[in-house]
């Protein structure tokens, strides 16, 4: 058609018929991968037999599965079977057993803040969620357009805080990189120079990516730099039980600036300590002064999420209200989420000891120092691109891996292409692949 219109000299109608033919979305560009979900498809579609993924930040058994806690099947059988269970919408601000639950669990069962009705929760779409709403009411209602980060950190924070409409998103110094420690003193430096009122984002325990957190001596002067310099507390708590097997000691650092008397954000997810990562349950803890906030605060933060999901969904926060508000079935999670945290300790023992006796260059007892899901190795791109192309072993540029991934029937396999891959060898040697070493 489009030649016949241009043999009959209509250009008018020929370009009248080309626009029409474009769509309004032909100029949206495409936007970049994101990154740790590009790994995992890599992964997937990846068919070498000794592959290993040590990405994604989700728990695998030592048989290299994903896991669903004893407790949370026993829990989603009772909740099926239970007939008077509906489908109804939840409150706007989330089911009150959850919401109190989960911020009993940060705070403390003793906790002055809830006995004088000055903290509560709210339910969110898992932490990110939480971060999320977070800033939308620390940006919209008490206009805060300044906050810091770690630096690194979860990518997520930059494009939460930017999407809600922060002005000025700044990173503290965090990780030295030659030490492989945390870089304390210029930390206090960064934070120091932050001005009144920014929103400071701290993880609560095991920092994502670097597996490193701040000494109980170390947070106690980070408080008192944040009190002294009037600094916004927001605690980023995604991995409380699952760090330690403690769910208390995991939540120190938050309860510490409790009785600090600050005014504070805890930001929780409960994908990592339940294994719940598809169900999205979340909470957001807030602290006040005193209870005369608290219905003000709760109204804009029901406006909030009433403008942005309407309400949020019940089987996740169905399972971990069951299991904390049950005796008999918390005390069953107390034990899941130490064999979780058990498991991973002792891999970061084998990895250290295979590549020390490997003799790998550099040091590598902060694999054993760090916590939690992960460990910042040290690794650079370089040595991460070999791990990948040369022995299918995936993992974040930085070097970040999941310590999750590893197992007994992996760890030395992963150590040797490590050492291969620092040493040089992984480019001339023959791939340790094609006989597993």
């Amino acid at each position: 058609m489009f030649i016949i219109l241009r043999r009959l000299n209509y250009p008018g109608l020929l370009q009248n018929l080309q626009q029409s033919a474009m769509s309004i979305y032909a100029d949206v560009p495409k936007g970049p991968a994101i990154e740790v979900f590009a790994l995992t498809q890599a992964f997937k579609d990846d068919s070498n037999p000794n592959k290993v993924n040590l990405s994604v930040g989700a728990y695998r058994t030592d048989a290299g599965v994903p896991w669903v806690l004893p407790v949370v099947r026993k829990t989603e059988i009772c909740i099926a079977s239970d007939e008077q269970v509906n489908h109804e919408y939840l409150p706007v601000t989330g089911l009150e057993t959850f919401t109190n639950a989960a911020t009993e669990l940060v705070l403390g069962a003793d906790s002055p803040a809830i006995k004088e009705n000055r903290a509560f929760g709210v339910q969110t779409i898992s932490g990110t969620g939480a971060l999320r709403i977070a800033a939308d009411f620390l940006h919209t209602q008490l206009n805060r357009n300044v906050v810091y980060y770690s630096n690194p950190t979860w990518e997520n924070h930059h494009k939460i805080f930017c999407d809600a409409g922060f002005t000025t998103v700044k990173s503290y110094r965090y990780w030295d990189q030659n030490k492989r420690q945390l870089d304390f003193k210029n930390m206090l430096a960064d934070l120091n120079d932050a001005p009144p009122g920014a929103v400071i984002i701290l993880h609560a325990c095991a920092h994502n990516p670097t597996g490193i957190d701040p000494t109980q001596e170390q947070w106690t002067e980070l408080a008192d730099l944040m009190e002294k310099k009037k600094l916004f507390p927001l605690f980023d708590s995604a991995y409380q039980g699952f760090a330690s097997g403690d769910p208390d000691r995991d939540a120190w650092a938050v309860r510490f600036f409790v009785q600090r008397g600050f005014e504070l954000f805890a930001c929780q997810s409960f994908a990592k300590n339940f294994g719940l990562y598809c169900e999205r349950a979340g909470n957001l803890t807030v602290v006040q002064k005193n209870g005369a906030t608290k219905a003000a605060v709760h109204s804009q933060l029901t406006l909030l999420i009433r403008g942005q999901y309407s309400n949020p969904p019940a089987y996740g926060a169905r399972i971990v209200s069951k299991v904390l508000n049950t005796p008999e079935l918390r005390k069953e999670w107390m034990a899941s989420i130490q064999a979780m945290s058990s498991r991973i300790r002792e891999m970061r023992t084998a990895l250290r000891d295979k590549l020390v006796a490997l003799g790998t260059p550099g040091t590598w007892d902060h694999i054993v120092n760090q916590i939690g899901m992960f460990s910042y190795t040290g690794l650079n791109e370089s040595h991460v691109r070999v791990l990948i192309d040369r022995y299918h072993i995936y993992l974040l540029k930085t070097g970040r891996i999941s310590m999750s991934g590893l197992n007994t029937g992996n760890v030395e396999y992963v150590a040797k292409a490590i050492h291969a891959a620092i040493t040089g060898a992984g480019e001339s040697a023959a791939c340790p692949c094609d006989n597993k070493l």
